[in-house]
């Protein structure tokens, strides 16, 4: 066995044990962390009702100025 073998092997079995304790506080914490957003969310909008910094999420062809002015060009040369 080469020492790259036993990393990979004594790794495993330590690893399993330390992710269940992180996802078992994760989902311990979940419900505390959905709270302080909701109340984030509600302090946000009572602050600033309006949100002027907002710009849409444009659509595919908008994305794509090749592709938009491929087919607009082609529909006013006809």
């Amino acid at each position: 066995m080469d020492d790259g073998d036993l990393d990979r092997h004594d790794s495993g079995p330590v690893t399993d044990p330390v992710r269940g304790r992180f996802e078992k506080a994760i989902s311990i914490a979940a419900p505390l962390l959905d709270l302080v957003l909701a109340v984030g969310d509600r302090i946000s909008r009572v602050a600033e009702p309006v949100d002027y910094e907002y710009y849409p999420v444009r659509s595919d062809s908008e994305r794509d100025p090749l592709s938009a002015a491929g087919k607009g060009e082609g529909d006013r040369s006809r």
